[in-house]
């Protein structure tokens, strides 16, 4: 079991009458890839810069393999961070803006030569020691920014939504390439970012963020195919989320038919919400499954057909690698193991914090 690198200890922090964080609690192993997603004003990014020593908590600790650094400047903590913003300085070569904390340090030219070759090799740059970084392509200079990042051999490398200016297939390109770099540099990741695509392609650990909670944290397959709330089921990914009555264990009511389930301990004839990913929808001819309905639209996306099929008054998504056109009557069925169940919020305040964002 790896050991704990950094912990979170009860922190809050308001911007004036906004609270962004609110007693917020979290755990960050030793070579982890931890990624905090969540949407626009969730808290990520300020969890991310109070962990960098950017911004000071209200109340709580930051500890640091085993210190207390709440009070430590940022440049005084064993971290690097990377910035959507790459933040090269432009009047000085690649080899100089990699060199800067080096110098900083007072570090000999011997070992800053040697960390310019490793970093550019690392990171597949070798040989654009003298280049500018205006002759760069954005993917290049998200490159140079994180080699000037890892030359400082920090314990943690801090990412917030370093990806995202770059197009789709670069963006593909650089997350791996960020995946070998973790591999190979044995160092922990903190990531941010609001793209659950990513987020599950990367991490070890997906921390899902909502108006400064944490809805959920566990592996991407715990994310994806066990979310804890209707938030995080609509959040990661697409889901077709249904109030649903449980009937008894292993039994649930959906739009007035019963479907048999996997899941217990949730009472009898209780109000529930069923979460029923596209991908998990089978159909057929009519007659056959649970509901039956109509096909209103069909999109083509590639590896798979998206479809909203009519039934049992409500509009199902439906991802199929088989098509059925527009107006094609069909039966919608679902095997009990791919029909998730969750409590109802308790009240509009837990309303909130789980549905809204």
């Amino acid at each position: 079991m790896k050991r704990n690198l950094i912990e979170l200890k009860n922190i809050s922090k308001s911007f004036g009458n906004t609270l962004v964080l609110d007693e917020l609690d979290l755990e960050i192993r030793e070579n982890e890839f931890l990624t905090l997603l969540g949407p626009s004003g969730c808290g990520k990014t300020t969890t991310l810069r109070i962990i960098g020593g950017f911004e000071n908590p209200d109340q709580g600790q930051v500890i640091f393999d085993g210190k207390d650094i709440t009070g430590l400047p940022a440049n005084q903590r064993n971290l690097n961070t990377v910035f959507q913003k790459y933040a090269l300085f432009t009047h000085m070569s690649i080899e100089e803006n990699i060199a800067f904390g080096l110098k900083i340090r007072k570090k000999s030219k011997a070992y800053i030569q040697d960390k310019i070759r490793y970093a550019l090799k690392l990171v597949n740059l070798d040989g654009f020691e003298k280049r500018s970084p205006a002759s760069l392509s954005g993917g290049q200079q998200q490159r140079i920014a994180i080699a000037r990042a890892i030359v400082n051999e920090p314990k943690v490398l801090l990412l917030d939504e370093p990806l995202g200016a770059l197009d789709l297939k670069l963006r593909q390109d650089m997350q791996y390439e960020l995946m070998r770099l973790k591999e190979e540099l044995g160092i922990t990741f903190v990531y941010v970012t609001h793209d659950q695509e990513e987020a599950l392609t990367m991490s070890d650990t997906v921390v899902v963020m909502n108006q400064g909670y944490i809805q959920q944290m566990g592996t991407p397959e715990d994310i994806y195919n066990e979310p804890e709330n209707a938030f995080v089921a609509d959040f990661i990914g697409d889901s077709n989320i249904i109030d649903g009555i449980m009937i008894e264990d292993k039994l649930v009511e959906i739009l007035g038919v019963r479907f048999d389930c996997v899941d217990t301990g949730f009472g009898t004839n209780r109000p529930v919400d069923v979460v029923i990913r596209p991908e998990d929808v089978m159909l057929k001819e009519p007659g056959v499954g649970n509901l039956d309905g109509v096909v209103t639209s069909v999109i083509f996306k590639g590896v798979h057909y998206e479809m909203d099929v009519m039934a049992g008054g409500y509009e199902w998504l439906v991802h199929s690698t088989f098509c059925y056109p527009e107006g094609t009557r069909v039966s919608i069925s679902v095997i009990p193991f791919n029909i998730q169940i969750m409590n109802k919020p308790e009240s509009e305040d837990e309303k909130a914090v789980s549905l809204d964002g």
